[in-house]
Formats: C-alpha cells, structure tokens, sequence
C-alpha cells in the first residue's frame, strides 16, 4: 500500500465517530490515571478558553491561591507549583510554547492546551462541579440553584450576570465588559482580571473597595487599551495576600502603599511607580518588579532590599543621579543588599534618568546568586566587565555596558557561560582595539547577539564563532557610525536575521539629519552584508530613538515639558511614548492645572 494510500486510510478512520470516542477515551484513562495532586491543577486548565496564551507565571501563582498545591517540609511551594507544571508537561497534557529563532525558552514561558484535551477538561468540571463557564451566549449562564458555583470563569460576556453567588472563590474575566461590585466578592481569594477596551471610552477601574476582600490571595488586572486602575490610598488588611500583579495595567497616580499583607510573595507593577515605604517588612517576597527606587538620599529601602532573603526576581529603575558623596553611599548600601540576595534567578536594574550610572562599585561584588539566569545592566557602565559574571555559570541572558571590553573579557563570557542564549554588549565611545570573536572563544548555545557601539566594524568573527547564532542586532548612532558592517558575517553559519536600529545622540541631531538619506545608506550596507552571506539572512532596519548616554535626555524632556504644549510632544521626540510623556509630568514639581490640561491632551496625541 502507497503512503498516499494510507494516509487516506487514516485520515477516513480518525474522522469516524468510533474513532474520536476511542481517542476520547484514552485521553479519559490518562486523566484517570493522573496523580491525584495534579487532578485539580489539570482541570483548572477549563478557566481559559481554547488557543488562549496561557502564561506559566500567572497558572501556577494561581495553583498555588487555589489550594492545590501542598509542600513538603523544606520545600518552596512555588517550585513544587513548578514542578507540577513541568510534570504536566512531560505527560504531554499542555503544550508550552517555543521561539527557536530567539530564545528556547521563551522570556515569558507560555502554554496552550490542545482542543481535543479542553474539551475532556470542560466536561469534567462540569460533571464534577469543578469550574462554572460563562461565554457570550446567555444559555450558558450557571444557575445558582442548581449547584454551588465555587469557581466562575466568564469569557467575552456583554451582559450581566445579577447577583453574583456569594460563595465565589475564584472569579476570572477574560474579555468581558461586565465587571461585578466588588462588594460581591467578599469570600474571593483568585481575582484575575483581563479586561478589555471600556464601552464608550477608556474608563478607569475601580478598585478602590479592595481591602473589603478579606480573603483574597490572588489578584492580577490587565487590559487591552491604556486603561488605568484607581486603588485606595493604601492597600491594608489582605493578610492571606500572596500575588499583586499589576504589571500590565497603569495605576492611577504616583503614589503605591502597601501594609499588613504578611504572605506577599510577588509584587509587580507595570513601571515606576515608587517603592512601597520599609519594603524590609515583606520577608516571603519572591518577585519584586516595576518600581523605580526613591531618591539617593534615602537608604532605608535600599537597606530594606537586603532584608528579601527569599527574593529570587528583583527588577527596578535607579533615581535620579546625586552628589558625587551622595551617590557613593547609595551605591556602597544597594551592593551591600545584592550581596545578601542568594537566591536571585533574574536581576534587572535600569537607569530611567542616564545610561552612564558608573557601576564599578558593583564590580568588586561577591554576589552569592549562582543561580541567576538573567542580568541585566544594559544602563549601567562598567570600566570593565566585572570578573564575577564568569562565574554565574546557569546565565541565559546578559545585558551589560562597559567603556572598553577586551578579548580576555569575551573569552571570559564565551567559555565560562555555556548556557548563554542572549547577549547585549555596549561599549561607551570607541574601543580600544577590534572586538574579535574567534572559534576558541565559545558561545555554544548563543542564539541571540546585540552589538551596541559606535564603530560597528571593529566587531569581527572569525570561523566557528557563535555555532548556533541565529539573531544579530546593531545599534546603529547615525552621527558617529563607520559607515561599515561587522567583519566575517560569513563565519556564523545559522545566522537567519540582522537587524539594525538607528539612534541619535541629541533631539537636535534627530532633527538637523536627513532620516530618508540615513535610512538609505544604513540599507544599503547592511542589505548587501546580508546578501551576500550563503545563509541570506533578512534584514531590517528599525526607526530611529534618541540616544541619552551623552546628552541627558531624560533631563531635556523635563525642560522642555514646560514650553511645549502637548501636540509638540507627540510630533517632536522620537523615541518617547505619549505614556513617558506622561509619567515625567506627574514627576515634576510644577504639576499645576496648566500641566492637567496639557496631560489630557497629551492621551488624544
């Protein structure tokens, strides 16, 4: 029998009903089969709907809110949560999701579950009265005096549900206009909200009755238009609070207090928003990100940071620079705290007001993390690439700055770091000598490599460099350019893509250029480089951003916020969000009614 001929064959046996009875049925047995801790985390699966991006982070948070997960005596509940995770894996019951042009995993690890298995999922909550399912179809709606409804998922709903059942415990909107009274909800411990664009506007969201909700351990909000949500003044009396995940939504205000919430464990806001005062008081803290850390003058919260011995993600944006004494001090107490941190797996610190912090007080570090699998210092500017980053052996990905790197410093990066698949180098002016990557240097599993420097030429590769790269990036400052492509682009051969993306040193620079004539040449040398390599990567070029390590620039929008009216801010910096914009005014000291108007205007830009 030819192949076509049985693939004939099976294509009219798996379409029969038997067929899909019998695959049914077996899909049945492996659930069946499943250990009983894994049971409830696999039928929670139903709480999103089919071919949703289901990010692990906020499915094993959740596990862990809901109950399902227990830890044995000396285990961290979340790696256990984790471990049930990669188990589900294994067995094939979820999908998780790759990226293998750019990183393996991805940054954010995300899972699908297949239709065949969420159908087997939905059934079974139904006939165990596990999960209630509301979609856009009013038939759908779960009667309240037919069963006691615990846990309530409602998908793309327009209208409204009445009386929400008051023994819910967790509740999850996904697309849905229609949002309950808070009030409602006073036995919730899982809220997950993703909302979608507010009918007739981008409405606020109110939040501001969520310390009624007593027994909430989960609550992460997040919404598809620039949406804000409004919080009370201070977030107090959530004592079983575990997760506060606000890392995809903007909070109304500058202002975020958080006090009596004794189980938090992760903490996440979209981006700076100040630090919550005597962050030391929060010792189960796991994640820490989006808060930019206040003024250098003020060293209780930095202090505070080495109080987080069970921190293992910490990412947050430096304050404005300070005296040189000042700075000194500031920069002695927030080594002091890195070194305490042991379990740290992702560091970012990144420089909101300059990209030229100088970072060798952290050189000398002796940070005990040997775990860390990202760093991220892209902001900071080392004199040199500091010794002890040969010595994180599990890193993934790095992103750091230095004034010269050396041979000996690549040699360093690409024979002691073995799992590295990501790798951004910045070299502040022009460097000493020619950046060579040679054969012998290692980066075996480098899948990803971006070049930020002036003179992009003295970048060369030489044969065997990068075995697995797939992805070259340039930072291209168009005023100080070579007008030259990296040497022995031949060399790496699993090269797919280059890309390229323009800078300016100063807004002036941006504006006196002709950006037609600059995107051309930039074309012309980086598209004949790609074609003529035997893997014909693509090119391209992306537009261009200002560059601040020179001129400050974070500093010349602060001044010219004061002249200019809103629709100037939109059509003159390039490279600054309409949301930079407005985060910059609520910094400022002259927040005056004039400043309101211009912030209303700014959103219609």
């Amino acid at each position: 029998m030819g192949s076509e001929s049985i693939h004939h064959s099976l294509d009219i046996n798996f379409a029969t009903k038997s067929k899909y009875d019998e695959m049914m049925y077996i899909l049945d047995l492996s659930y069946k089969y499943l250990p009983h801790q894994l049971k409830a985390c696999f039928l929670y699966l139903g709480s999103y709907p089919e071919d949703h991006d289901i990010k692990k982070v906020d499915l094993v948070r959740r596990w862990v809110a809901e109950g399902f997960v227990s830890n044995s005596e000396g285990q961290d509940v979340w790696d256990v949560a984790e471990s049930y995770y990669n188990e589900l894996v294994n067995r094939s019951l979820i999908q998780p999701k790759y990226d293998e042009n750019i990183f393996d995993p991805p940054p954010i690890p995300s899972c699908r579950v297949h239709d065949m298995l969420l159908e087997l999922i939905v059934r079974r909550c139904k006939e165990d009265n596990f999960l209630s399912l509301i979609n856009d179809v009013p038939d759908d709606m779960p009667r309240g005096q037919d069963k006691v409804i615990r846990r309530l998922t409602v998908v793309g709903f327009g209208g409204t549900v009445g009386n929400v059942p008051h023994q819910i415990r967790s509740l999850a909107m996904l697309g849905s206009h229609w949002m309950p009274p808070l009030l409602e909800l006073k036995f919730v411990r899982v809220l997950y909200l993703d909302l979608p664009q507010a009918e007739g506007g981008n409405k606020d969201i109110d939040l501001t009755n969520i310390n009624r909700l007593s027994q909430l351990r989960y609550l992460l909000v997040t919404s598809r238009s620039s949406r804000h949500i409004v919080l009370p003044h201070q977030i107090k009396g959530l004592r079983f609070l575990e997760t506060l995940d606000f890392s995809r939504i903007s909070i109304r205000g500058v202002a975020f207090q958080i006090d009596d919430a004794p189980h938090l464990s992760h903490l996440e806001v979209r981006r700076r928003k100040r630090l919550p005062n005597r962050i030391g008081r929060f010792k189960l803290l796991h994640t820490l990100r989006g808060f930019i850390l206040p003024p250098m003058r003020s060293l209780e919260n930095i202090t505070g940071l080495g109080e987080l011995a069970g921190l293992s993600d910490l990412e947050f944006y430096c304050p404005k620079r300070c005296a040189p004494l000042v700075e000194a001090a500031w920069m002695a107490a927030l080594a002091a705290s890195l070194e305490k941190l042991h379990n740290l797996r992702r560091l970012v610190m990144t420089c909101l007001f300059d990209v030229g912090y100088r970072a060798d007080a952290l050189s000398s570090l002796s940070p005990p993390f040997h775990n860390l699998e990202r760093l991220d210092l892209r902001d900071w500017t080392f004199s040199r690439v500091p010794k002890w980053i040969g010595h994180r052996h599990n890193l993934r990905e790095l992103r750091i700055g230095a004034k010269q790197i050396l041979r000996e410093d690549v040699v360093i990066m690409g024979t002691q770091l073995p799992r590295l698949l990501v790798l951004r180098l910045r070299i502040l002016g022009i460097p000493m000598a020619r950046i060579v990557v040679g054969g012998s240097t290692g980066f075996p599993a480098l899948k990803r490599f971006i070049f930020d420097c002036d003179m992009v030429s003295y970048l060369t590769f030489e044969a065997g460099a990068m075995p697995e790269l797939r992805v070259l990036d340039l930072d291209v400052y168009v005023d100080e350019w070579d007008r030259a492509a990296p040497g022995g682009l031949q060399h790496l051969p699993r090269l797919e893509k280059i890309q390229a993306s323009t800078a300016f040193s100063s807004f002036e620079e941006a504006h006196r250029r002709s950006t037609e004539q600059d995107e051309a040449l930039i074309r012309g040398v980086f598209q004949g480089a790609a074609d003529s390599l035997p893997t014909r990567p693509a090119f391209k070029l992306w537009g261009g951003w200002i560059r601040s390590a020179y001129k400050g620039v974070i500093e010349s929008v602060l001044a010219k916020l004061k002249d200019l009216t809103a629709g100037d801010m939109c059509s003159s910096f390039i490279g600054v969000s309409s949301g930079d914009v407005l985060f910059l005014r609520d910094e400022l000291p002259f927040a005056t009614e004039t400043t309101q108007k211009r912030r209303a205007r700014t959103r219609q830009c």
